[in-house]
């Protein structure tokens, strides 16, 4: 016989929306709402990825710049280079592998993180590394991480060349000191690539002493007046970065500087992110050409009558992400302003990212589903993951890491290196003060 109390037959009819279990429903809600974190998510890694410490640098003295450059290499044809997860590894041949000069005394933490970087760029890298520094405290700092074995299978190969140096240069000490030490790690890593062992250095030391000893040892190229550190930043498009300089080397600039940091960054661009014709923007206060200071107004003029690049014209603050320009040129003081403004505004992002996600048992079931999301987030705003800037301007092949570098920053430093100098960049710099009437 069939049940006679009306509510009985509830047992029979399927489960509707409303008379879920209470529990199930909640989180049905929860999810919803939350779809839209999920979104904010995935927007804020193609825009606030600006945020990164771009860092790692970016250099600590003198504009502490430019390491915190996201992701410079992702335009490297060898994937290799681009650490991408779950490529198949392309093995190196040892005859593909270039020297590479490194500062192993240069940064807060060396040279212990710097010697356990280089020793991680080999693997991935086709480099050799002469690493400069102590003896004694380098192989102090190799037992103390335990990388003794991994150093002398190095040696042994060829692949790491320790070269005895004197006492540093400190993080806090003056440019001039390059002169007083001049057996310091950072002058004998210049020297080696001045005598041609090396074809680039590396140094996450002081930049104000690294600037001064690749001036006085490499020199600077005929008609360059200031050199410039060029940091690239993200754009809405994460294989389009944008190189900003200057961002830290030159506070005080004439027009004639910025002329000459537009050439160079044209050629950076074209070199090594492969851009046929580099779109190439004065940053300002507006667009129109009757905008800005002084120094605008003159450096706009100098710009617009250049036939050696494409002149797009000025570049507001809020387009230097867009991905309208491939070069931004500014002097040292406002570049170093904008490069520190984004540096902070990934962490900020973050935090309120966790601050919006709920607590207690809904908030971890919730950041199950945002997981992925924010583990690409942290990736892509990790000054780690991106390394170095170049000094352009010096006679030599120059990156300069952030002073707080540590294993993953030289690793994707030392890439920076290597594109640089396979993409031949200092022979169309060198072309550069040859043929001052060729074009783009």
């Amino acid at each position: 016989m069939l049940p006679t109390d009306p509510d009985s037959s509830a047992a029979y009819e399927p489960r509707s929306k409303t008379n879920r279990p209470k529990a199930i429903r909640r989180l049905v809600i929860w999810y919803r709402r939350n779809a839209a974190v999920t979104s904010l998510v995935d927007t804020a890694t193609n825009s606030a990825s600006a945020a990164s410490n771009v860092a790692g640098s970016v250099v600590s003295s003198a504009g502490s710049v430019a390491g915190s450059m996201l992701q410079p290499l992702v335009f490297d044809p060898l994937r290799r280079l681009q650490g991408v997860h779950g490529s198949q590894q392309i093995p190196i041949k040892d005859s593909d592998r270039i020297w590479i000069a490194v500062d192993g005394m240069g940064g807060d933490y060396a040279p212990g993180p710097i010697l356990e970087g280089c020793l991680k760029a080999l693997e991935r890298l086709p480099l050799r590394i002469k690493f400069v520094g102590e003896t004694e405290k380098v192989l102090a700092a190799s037992a103390e991480l335990g990388l003794n074995q991994l150093l002398e299978q190095a040696i042994d190969s060829g692949r790491i060349d320790l070269v005895n140096s004197g006492p540093s240069i400190g993080m806090n000490e003056e440019a001039t000191a390059v002169r007083k030490k001049r057996d310091a790690s950072i002058n004998v890593a210049m020297d080696l690539v001045k005598k041609g062992e090396a074809l680039a250095v590396y140094s996450a030391g002081n930049s104000g002493a690294l600037m001064a000893a690749a001036i006085f040892r490499l020199g600077r190229l005929v008609g360059i007046d200031r050199p410039a550190i060029g940091a690239l930043f993200p754009t809405k498009d994460p294989a389009q970065p944008v190189l900003v300089l200057d961002v830290g080397a030159n506070m005080d600039c004439k027009p004639a500087y910025l002329h000459q940091f537009a050439l160079l960054g044209n050629i950076y661009a074209r070199d090594v992110l492969q851009v046929s014709k580099p779109r190439v923007g004065l940053l300002n206060i507006g667009e129109e050409d009757c905008k800005g200071n002084d120094l605008s107004l003159k450096t706009y003029q100098l710009l617009k009558e250049e036939r050696r690049f494409s002149f797009s014209g000025n570049c507001e603050g809020r387009d230097v992400l867009s991905g309208e320009f491939d070069v931004v040129v500014c002097d040292g003081f406002t570049g170093n302003v904008l490069l520190k403004f984004l540096e902070s505004v990934g962490s900020v992002l973050l935090d309120v990212l966790r601050a919006e996600l709920p607590r207690g048992r809904r908030g971890k079931v919730g950041s199950a589903f945002l997981r992925s999301n924010l583990k690409r987030i942290k990736k892509r705003l990790d000054h780690a993951e991106h390394g170095g800037a170049l000094l352009l301007g010096v006679n030599g092949i120059c990156v300069i890491g952030h002073g707080s570098s540590k294993a993953l920053s030289v690793v994707s430093a030392l890439r920076l290196a290597h594109s640089a100098v396979t993409h031949g960049v200092m022979e169309d710099l060198v072309e550069l003060q040859t043929s001052p009437t060729s074009t783009a």
